[in-house]
C-alpha cells in the first residue's frame, strides 16, 4: 500500500476491490502506516480502488472517528454512488475522480508565473498550473472569480477541475474567444482598439470596491522591497521605503496582471482571466504591473515581448503609452511621463526581485541588469515626492 507525506498531510492510496475478503489486510495496513508517521491531516486516495463493500466502508466509518477531517479523494463514479447511497457523502469530504484531459499540441496562449494556458478548441481554454499540489490555490481563484465576476467585472468564469498529466487545470468556456495577443499577432493596426478595452477593464476594476479577505498589493510590494534592500545604499533604501509606505492603503480592486494575454475579446467586448492574481490597493500598483509586461520586463530580455506576449516591442511600447494616455485622459507628455517613472520605481523592484530570486544576481549578466533597474529607481527616488497621482 503507498503512502505519501506532504507539508503535515498523510496520503493513502487505495487499490483495487476493499470487499470483505481484502478489507481486514487493509485495515492493517492502513494502520500500521498511521501508527509509523507523524502527521496533522489524513486522506484516502481512491483513484485505484474500483469497489468498497460494507466492511470497506467500516474501515473509513473508524478513521473518520479518530480523524474528523478526513478526506476521500479521486472517486470513482461507481464508488462514489456507493458512499452516497449509504450516507458518507454527508458525514465526511468525498471528491469525485477528476476528468482527465490532454494538451499534447494545443496551442499555448499564455503563460505566467503560475501556470500555463492551452486553447482546446474554439470553444474551450484549460489553465494548467505549474505546480502539482495546487488544488486549493484553484478553489481559490474560482472563488476569485467568481467574486469579481457577483461585482461586475467583466471575467471568464471556471467551470471546473480537471487533471492534465500529474498537474491539474481549471476548464473556462470561452467560445471563439482571442486574446488581445492573438487578435494584435493578426492585425497590429488594433492598438487603439486593444488600449481603450484595457482602460475600460481597468477604469471597472478601479472603481470597485474590494471585499473583505482580497489580498493587500502593498504586501506584495513591501516583499519585493525587502528582497531587494542588498541592491541599494542605505540613504536610498530609506528613501524608497518612505515612498512606498506612504502609498495610500485603498479598497480598490486591482486585476494585479493586466496584460493582452490576460484579457481576452469576447463577442463585442473584453474579459478578463487568470484571477490569481486579484488584490486590493492603489491604482498605481496596476500600472506598475502594465508598465513592467509591456517595458519593464524587457530589461531582462529584449526578446520577452515576443516570447511571452507573443508580438514585436514596436507593437507594445505604443501600446503602454496610449493607456497611459487614455488611463489619464490626458495628451500631456509631461504627466505622462511622470506617471510612467512613478509606475517603473515598483515595477522593477519587482524585476529586481524576479532576478535575485532565481539566482542570477552573481553573474555577469544579473549583476549588470540589477545595476540597470538599481540606477533607474535610484534616479527617480532621487526627485519623486511621492508614488501616487
Amino acid at each position: 500500500m503507498k503512502s505519501q507525506l506532504h507539508n503535515g498531510t498523510l496520503t493513502i492510496s487505495l487499490e483495487g476491490r476493499i470487499d470483505s475478503h481484502r478489507a481486514p489486510s487493509v485495515e492493517i495496513d492502513i494502520n500500521n502506516i498511521i501508527k509509523n508517521t507523524d502527521f496533522e491531516h489524513l486522506v484516502l486516495d481512491a483513484e485505484d480502488m474500483t469497489y468498497i463493500s460494507s466492511a470497506g466502508l467500516r474501515i473509513v466509518l473508524k478513521l473518520l472517528k479518530s480523524h474528523n477531517d478526513l478526506q476521500l479523494n479521486d472517486v470513482s463514479s461507481e464508488v462514489y454512488e456507493i458512499l452516497e447511497m449509504t450516507g458518507f457523502t454527508e458525514i465526511m469530504q468525498v471528491n469525485k475522480a477528476l476528468k482527465r484531459i490532454d494538451v499534447t499540441g494545443k496551442k499555448i496562449i499564455g503563460k505566467g508565473a503560475n501556470g500555463v494556458i492551452y486553447r482546446i478548441d474554439n470553444d474551450t481554454i484549460v489553465k494548467v498550473y505549474n505546480e502539482a499540489d495546487t488544488l486549493d490555490h484553484i478553489k481559490a481563484e474560482h472563488d476569485m472569480s467568481r467574486t469579481a465576476f457577483i461585482l461586475g467585472i467583466p471575467t471568464a468564469i471556471p467551470f471546473g477541475i480537471v487533471k492534465v498529466g500529474e498537474r491539474y487545470g481549471s476548464i473556462f468556456e470561452l467560445i471563439n474567444a482571442k486574446t488581445f495577443a492573438e487578435l494584435l499577432q493578426e492585425d497590429p493596426s488594433q492598438t487603439e482598439f486593444v488600449a481603450r478595452q484595457t482602460v475600460e477593464l481597468a477604469k471597472t476594476l478601479h472603481e470597485t470596491d474590494a471585499p473583505l479577505g482580497i489580498p493587500r498589493h502593498s504586501d506584495v510590494a513591501r516583499q519585493w522591497l525587502a528582497e531587494a534592500k542588498g541592491s541599494f545604499d542605505a540613504e536610498h533604501f530609506a528613501k524608497l521605503t518612505a515612498l512606498i509606505e506612504a502609498i495610500p492603503e485603498t479598497d480598490t480592486m486591482l486585476h494585479g496582471d493586466l496584460h493582452i494575454k490576460n484579457i481576452m475579446q469576447y463577442e463585442d467586448g473584453a474579459l478578463l482571466i487568470d484571477m490569481d492574481t486579484l488584490s486590493a490597493g492603489h491604482p498605481i500598483y496596476e500600472l506598475a504591473c502594465i508598465y513592467n509586461a509591456y517595458e519593464g520586463f524587457g530589461i531582462c530580455d529584449p526578446n520577452v515581448f515576443k516570447n511571452f506576449l507573443s508580438v514585436d516591442e514596436s507593437v507594445v511600447k505604443p501600446l503602454l503609452h496610449r493607456i497611459l494616455e487614455l488611463y489619464l485622459d490626458t495628451d500631456d507628455e509631461d504627466r505622462i511621463n511622470e506617471v510612467k517613472e512613478k509606475a517603473s520605481v515598483i515595477g522593477l523592484l519587482r524585476v529586481l526581485r524576479r532576478i535575485i530570486r532565481i539566482g542570477e544576481q552573481d553573474t555577469p549578466e544579473g549583476k549588470r541588469l540589477i545595476e540597470e533597474c538599481r540606477d533607474r529607481i535610484v534616479l527617480a527616488v532621487d526627485h519623486l515626492d511621492t508614488l501616487t497621482f
